[in-house]
């Protein structure tokens, strides 16, 4: 029975080293092939690193075009005087405001028309709107008045004559001096001498010249007060033209550039001297010179007889006759307040 018992114990003995060193045969070709798969894969990764740094990345192209350059218009900058630049002190016009209008009552407003004039700067009576001394308020063209009080926000600037559409103040320097064109010139740099025939493109910005601003268009109502018994004339707008061209530089047509209210002027214009050729020192203001009518002027335009909203040119092709039958329409309105009275 012992005997059984010890071949027993040596049986399982036996059996369990055979086993032990089964699994330890088996677990070293494991470990030798996972070596070997992690060598394998690092030479695969160098071998696909290679190529890759081999080859130079392409270089980077720039898509984004450069923006178009935009119209400029230089305003000379104000130079105060730093002494008294006069024999006198001048503060008669600068500290001066716009007397209020006398009110019309709907009512009274018995007969009231229409009329839209013309103003030419190179008339004798207009030389005043074309004044190229310097001041305390900066230049005294009548157009960098306009352009100051616009780029400085006191007054707007808008389309149409109805003042419905108001107007940026670059839409008014590209009507003023253009959009920005490109033409061909050539290219001396690559053909100094011109006889590869090269060209090159080059971007013309046009500058602002205010002696082309040669008319304005004034916009006015004509209203009969009964209570007072007069007449009365109130400006409603005013507007500097741009002259077109033909293509042989002939003279064609001409168009407002924008139109301003008045009644927001008036305030501007009260602080601006106009000058005066006859007495230098007896300079009125702006405010003044257009309540006292101190200008010359033709009608384009009226309401009288007018159901079709026409400008006088329409109607009347001749100029002459145009200018007669502008002539024509002030003395309607003139004689409508004259037959009122009787002598």
């Amino acid at each position: 029975m012992k005997n059984r018992i010890i071949k027993l114990c040596l049986l399982l003995t036996v059996m369990a080293f055979i086993a032990g060193t089964a699994d330890a045969q088996t677990k070293k070709p494991v470990r030798k092939s996972a070596k070997r798969s992690t060598a394998k894969k690092g030479t695969t990764n160098r071998a696909k690193a290679k190529p890759t740094a081999a080859i130079a990345p392409p270089p980077p192209v720039d898509t984004v075009k450069p923006a178009p350059p935009e119209a400029k218009l230089d305003i000379p900058p104000i130079k105060k005087s730093l002494r008294n630049d006069n024999a006198i002190e001048r503060n008669l016009v600068k500290d001066r405001i716009p007397l209020a209008y006398e009110h019309i009552r709907e009512d009274d407003a018995v007969y009231m028309q229409r009329v839209w004039r013309e103003l030419d700067t190179h008339e004798k009576m207009n030389l005043p709107f074309v004044y190229k001394a310097d001041g305390d308020q900066g230049n005294e063209r009548f157009i960098y008045i306009l352009l100051n009080a616009i780029k400085n926000d006191s007054i707007t600037a808008f389309e149409d004559d109805r003042f419905s559409t108001p107007l940026p103040f670059q839409e008014i320097v590209k009507g003023l001096v253009g959009s920005p064109h490109t033409i061909q010139i050539p290219n001396l740099k690559d053909d100094p001498d011109g006889s590869k025939g090269l060209m090159r493109d080059t971007t013309i910005v046009e500058e602002f010249n205010p002696d082309k601003v040669e008319r304005y268009w004034i916009k006015e109502d004509w209203v009969f007060d009964k209570e007072s018994s007069r007449m009365h004339v109130r400006i409603l707008g005013i507007a500097p033209l741009k002259t077109v061209l033909n293509d042989d530089g002939s003279f064609r047509d001409v168009t407002p550039i924008f139109w301003v209210y008045y009644p927001d002027l008036r305030p501007t214009f009260a602080k601006h001297e106009a000058y005066n050729g006859k007495n230098f020192g007896a300079r009125m203001s702006w405010e003044e010179l257009f309540e006292s009518r101190m200008f010359a002027s033709r009608i384009i335009k009226s309401t009288v007889n007018n159901p079709n909203d026409e400008y006088i040119k329409q109607y009347v092709k001749d100029p002459i006759l145009a200018l007669l039958e502008g002539e024509n329409v002030k003395d309607k309105i003139f004689n409508y307040e004259q037959d009122l009275w009787s002598y």
